[in-house]
């Protein structure tokens, strides 16, 4: 295949913008002058790359191109800050990186601000049991995810682990639990999820009861209003170590039940200075902040 550069970006425009009128803008052309790019592209290749939805798509096929196109990307800027040397020190290179919340909220981004311009962060925040499908994508170059398993075309390493434990006010836990942690009490009090995707809670009353339990659920899809809820005594939830202290605020409802959860650094198989100066902080921040 002989592909367009002006083509690839496009494509990579029209899925992170979302829209074609808005790549158009991003890339400084008009609507009339960027549609024929994707359809030349698609042309070129054989395949529907784009399903016209809102916001963009892109198929399996465009998948493949759309790394391809942002990895492209990436290296020119690499290429153009080496050879511009001092009279291009602001172009920024963006990094889009998948994070799981509860990383973000504690200590990704210490680890991120320590890296400065120019770099820029296009952060997608995503349960770290789904954040490898967004490199499959190509949505990201990166991610802290818990899969072990490389997603083809990415290396991995383990970062550590984060430690969860189920939390509740201590008005909460005197209310729904006088008699301790039982099953009977596990049904009925209410519980705290992230969202759709979040099993943490579900996992801790599995191996708790070794039944399935569908207590009552509040959905609270932000960090720290997350936490806060379970302070507000809305119900309990599996928080992590790293963002709660026990003590006089929440209370541990089980010392035994903790479960920890690994993460792994997954990236593009991609020799970047930007992409590798972002590895090594992240790399330095788990080594200090996981176990």
């Amino acid at each position: 295949m002989d592909l367009d550069l002006a083509q690839l970006e496009a494509l990579s425009a029209a899925v992170a913008e979302g829209t074609f009128d808005a790549a158009a803008a991003a890339l400084h052309v008009t609507p009339s002058a960027f549609s024929p790019r994707n359809k030349a592209l698609e042309l070129s290749v054989g395949q529907v790359l784009l399903t016209r939805s809102k916001p963009i798509r892109p198929t399996p096929s465009g998948q493949a191109l759309l790394r391809l196109a942002r990895q492209i990307q990436t290296m020119t800027a690499d290429v153009a800050r080496e050879l511009g040397g001092e009279t291009v020190p602001n172009t920024p290179t963006v990094i889009p990186l998948a994070v799981n919340a509860d990383s973000l909220a504690t200590w990704v981004l210490p680890a991120l601000a320590t890296l400065g311009p120019p770099l820029v962060f296009d952060l997608h925040r995503e349960d770290q049991e789904q954040t490898a499908d967004l490199l499959r994508q190509g949505t990201v170059m990166a991610a802290v995810t818990a899969s072990a398993d490389p997603v083809p075309g990415c290396t991995v390493e383990r970062l550590g682990r984060m430690r969860y434990r189920p939390l509740a006010s201590a008005d909460f836990a005197a209310r729904w639990f006088p008699e301790g942690v039982t099953t009977q009490a596990l049904s009925l009090a209410p519980v705290v999820i992230f969202d759709r995707q979040d099993h943490l809670q579900d996992r801790y009353l599995k191996r708790r009861t070794r039944r399935r339990l569908d207590p009552p659920r509040h959905y609270v899809p932000a960090s720290a209003e997350f936490v806060e809820a379970v302070r507000l005594g809305l119900g309990w939830a599996m928080l992590p170590d790293l963002q709660t202290a026990t003590g006089a605020e929440l209370i541990d409802l089980d010392p035994q039940g903790w479960i920890s959860v690994h993460l792994y650094w997954q990236q593009w198989r991609l020799h970047s200075a930007a992409l590798d100066r972002v590895a090594s902080a992240i790399r330095r921040a788990a080594k200090t902040e996981l176990r």
